[in-house]
């Protein structure tokens, strides 16, 4: 009796000595990367998926060396029950530990979107595809659907104007609807307190500020130059004259090949500033900060008119005799 007794706490040991072994092995592997950071994939990680076929698919992308330990190791720590679905970028050199890790705490793959001054919204929509966020066609649908534009408490037909230049980051799952709230917290973030009084102190409203200052961001070459160009179309609406600015004409050509001609200029169209007056029904672009503080602080100028010196700068004029010169010697080339 006291034999078997023995023999079977020989045998507890050894088999806990195995175990302790097995669980030792399967903690070092968890530990070891795969390689050197050589192999970079991207996964997904879907809804419901089967947490077998993923670590063979993270075997097969070379990521992982051991599925079954990886299996093993992720079920002892709770690791399994617990991976959050998304895109993830993992390299060869993060250990399965790591990998294990990074999918409980959800740290998915951002998408980082840069929209410049001045793109109007054909161009965000293109970079939005551009950045792997959708397709260009369904975030402009989306940007141009009255009804959504209204939800957002936007008075305007489409998110024109509004959709704020800046550098966003999105996951693969965002939806267009996503990114433009995203887009339109951080317009309403930069558009302070101090902003609407001063537009109420011009008597003009957001949407008008907004489009005036879309207009100067596509007429400025120079920054320093925002707030004399500003100047120079609150002294035409002032004096009721019409801006006459060709990106408002170029924004209302349909297929615009890059030419603007003389029949543009006398094509009615609701942005065409050469045959109305005043504003444009809505911004031709979506404005930086410098940009709307020019359209709401202009300079003090008696300035009426201006023309580009073509090397980013222009010539500003207060009357159409000092105009018409600057004309002939920047744009004819004659003194």
């Amino acid at each position: 009796m006291k034999k078997l007794g023995v023999t079977v706490l020989i045998l507890l040991v050894v088999l806990l000595a195995g175990v302790t072994g097995i669980y030792l092995n399967i903690d070092s592997d968890a530990k070891t990367p795969a390689g050197n950071g050589s192999v970079q994939q991207v996964v997904m990680v879907r809804p419901g998926q089967a947490f077998k076929a993923f670590s063979v698919m993270l075997y097969d992308k070379g990521l992982i060396l051991h599925p079954i330990k990886f299996r093993l190791f992720a079920r002892i720590k709770g690791y399994d029950k617990h991976i959050k679905a998304g895109e993830y970028k993992f390299s060869n050199a993060m250990t399965p530990e790591k990998i294990l890790q990074t999918m409980v705490e959800g740290k998915v793959l951002m998408h980082r979107m840069t929209i410049p001054e001045g793109y109007n919204l054909r161009q965000v929509a293109r970079a939005v595809e551009a950045s792997g966020l959708g397709t260009e066609a369904d975030f402009f649908k989306t940007a141009t659907d009255p009804e959504f534009v209204h939800s957002l408490g936007i008075h305007a037909q489409t998110f024109e104007g509004y959709l704020f230049p800046d550098t966003y980051y999105f996951t693969i799952n965002a939806t267009p609807k996503d990114i433009i709230r995203t887009m339109i917290k951080r317009f309403r973030e930069v558009f302070t307190t101090k902003w609407k009084d001063r537009a109420k102190a011009l008597g003009m409203t957001i949407h008008q500020v907004i489009t005036l200052a879309s207009i100067i961001e596509k007429e400025s070459g120079a920054a320093g130059e925002r707030p004399i160009i500003s100047s120079v179309f609150h002294n035409r609406l002032k004096r009721k004259m019409r801006l006459e600015s060709d990106p408002t004409v170029i924004y209302g050509i349909q297929d615009y090949d890059g030419n603007i001609t003389r029949k543009d200029l006398e094509s009615p169209t609701p942005y065409n500033t050469y045959t109305m007056r005043g504003l444009p029904p809505g911004p031709i672009s979506n404005a930086g900060v410098k940009a709307i503080e020019a359209a709401l602080y202009p300079a003090d100028t008696q300035y009426l008119y201006f023309v580009s010196k073509k090397d980013g700068t222009h010539y500003f004029s207060s009357n159409f005799k000092e105009h018409e010169r600057a004309v002939r010697k920047y744009q004819l080339g004659r003194h």
